[in-house]
C-alpha cells in the first residue's frame, strides 16, 4: 500500500536538512515507506540493518564505513546503534551534503534526543502512525476501526489472521522489542500493565491506583507507562490549563495508540465483541482522536483535553497559535450539545466546536458547534494551516 502523503512529506524533509529520522512503532511500515522514499529519491541509495548481525560489525568504525557513501543511505533501527550520531553529525557538516541521512527508529523523539544532542538543528523528526482514514478509504472505516492501522493485521484475509497476528505481536514486542531497546521490565509484568491500561483507555491517569493494583511504588508504575510511552505504543493526552477560576484536572489522559491492540488486548476479536464491550465508547474515542490529529496535521505538544473538577470537560483541544478547536467524540448516531460542551466553549473562548459522530451526516447544532460525521472526516475537517 503507497502512503503518498508521508513519501512527500519525508522527501520535502531531505531535500531541506541533511539527517530525517522517520520514527514509529514495530511493525508500522516503516522500512516498506523508506522502500518507496528511496524510490522516488532517484539517486544511488545504501541500506543498513542495525538488527543484522553482519551489519552491526561493520560499525565498528562507522565513520569509514559512512563517508564514502553518496545518495541516500538509510539506517534501520538506529536506537540500537546511538553512539552513530556523533559520526552523522561530523556527515552532515560537510560542504554541500553528498549523503542525505533517512533514520528509521522504533522509539519516540524524546527518547531518541537523549542520544542524539550533537544533531540538534541538523535532524528532522518524522512520526508515522499506522494506516489513517484518507489511505485506507471512507468505506473500510469499520475495518480500520477494529484491526487498527498495522498494515499486517488490516491486510490480513480474516478477521482470525489479523486478530493472530495482533496477540502475536503484542507477545514479541513484550519478550524481545523491549529489551533490544534496553527495557528489562520483565514480559508478563508489561502484559499485565498494558492490559490494565487497556481496561482504562482514554481515562485520566492515575497513578496511585495502579501502584496499588501492582504492589508497587507510583514512580515504578509511572516507569512503566513511559516505556510503553517512549516505544509508540502509548498515547498520552496532556491536560491543558485556563486561568479561570475553576479547579481543572492536571493529570494527562491515556490511550493505546492502536485501536486493534486495544482490542487485542481486551480480547475483543470480532466487530460484535467490540460493540457488545463497555469500553466501545472510549476505543471510538480514542481511535477516532487519532483520525482526528492526524489529518490536521499536529503536532503532539498542539492537543491536550480538558477537564474541570466539576465535571465538565473537552475530549481534545487543539491549540496553535490564537487558533483554539475543541473536539467532543460520542460513539452515536444522533448527538446533542452536551452541557461541557458550551462549558468549554465559553471557558476556553474556542474558535469553534466539532462533535464527532458514528451517524452518516454533518449539520450544526447551534452556532459554533456542529456534529460531523467520522465518514465526513475527510471532507469536513481541513488540515490546520
Amino acid at each position: 500500500m503507497e502512503r503518498r502523503d508521508l513519501v512527500a512529506l519525508v522527501l520535502a524533509r531531505l531535500r531541506g536538512g541533511p539527517v530525517v529520522a522517520l520514527l514509529g512503532p514495530r511493525q508500522v511500515g516503516k522500512t516498506t515507506l523508506a522502500a518507496q522514499i528511496a524510490a522516488a529519491w532517484r539517486s544511488p541509495t545504501t541500506r543498513f540493518d542495525l538488527e543484522n548481525p553482519d551489519h552491526l560489525r561493520r560499525f565498528d568504525e562507522p565513520m569509514a564505513i559512512l563517508e564514502p557513501l553518496r545518495g541516500l543511505v538509510v539506517l534501520d533501527e538506529i536506537q540500537r546503534r546511538p553512539e552513530l550520531f556523533p559520526a552523522l553529525r561530523v556527515l552532515a557538516d560537510r560542504p554541500r551534503s553528498p549523503a542525505r541521512f533517512l533514520l528509521l527508529g522504533s522509539a519516540s523523539p524524546d527518547l531518541l534526543r537523549q542520544t542524539s544532542e550533537s544533531l540538534a538543528g541538523r535532524i528532522h523528526y518524522v512520526t508515522i502512525d499506522g494506516l489513517s482514514l484518507d489511505e485506507v478509504g471512507v468505506p473500510r472505516l469499520d475495518r480500520l476501526w477494529l484491526r487498527g492501522g498495522f498494515p499486517r493485521a488490516f491486510l490480513a484475509r480474516s478477521e482470525p489472521e489479523s486478530f493472530r497476528w495482533r496477540r502475536d505481536f503484542i507477545q514479541t514486542f513484550l519478550e524481545r522489542d523491549l529489551a533490544q531497546l534496553g527495557f528489562r521490565t520483565a514480559a508478563n509484568t508489561m502484559f499485565r500493565f498494558w492490559t490494565m491500561l487497556a481496561h482504562y483507555h482514554g481515562q485520566i491517569w492515575n497513578a496511585s491506583e495502579f501502584g496499588r493494583a501492582f504492589g508497587v511504588s507510583d514512580v515504578t508504575v509511572r516507569n512503566y507507562l513511559d516505556v510503553l510511552a517512549a516505544t509508540l505504543v502509548v498515547r498520552i493526552l496532556q491536560p491543558w490549563h485556563e486561568n479561570i477560576a475553576k479547579r481543572q484536572v492536571k493529570a494527562p489522559k491515556i490511550y493505546i495508540s492502536d485501536s486493534g491492540l486495544v482490542h487485542a488486548l481486551l480480547n475483543l476479536p470480532t466487530r460484535d465483541d467490540l460493540v457488545a464491550h463497555p469500553k466501545v465508547g472510549a476505543s471510538w474515542e480514542g481511535f477516532v482522536l487519532g483520525q482526528i490529529v492526524h489529518r490536521l496535521g499536529v503536532r503532539p505538544e498542539e492537543c491536550h483535553f480538558w477537564a474541570t473538577q466539576q465535571g465538565a470537560e473537552l475530549d481534545l483541544l487543539v491549540v496553535r497559535g490564537k487558533r483554539r478547536l475543541g473536539f467532543e467524540i460520542k460513539h452515536s448516531r444522533a448527538p446533542t450539545v452536551s452541557r461541557s460542551v458550551l462549558i468549554a466553549r465559553e471557558d476556553l473562548r474556542l474558535d469553534s466546536v466539532d462533535v464527532i459522530h458514528s451517524g452518516t451526516d454533518t449539520y450544526g447544532l447551534r452556532e459554533g458547534v456542529r456534529a460531523v460525521a467520522a465518514t465526513r472526516l475527510l471532507e469536513d475537517l481541513k488540515p490546520f494551516g
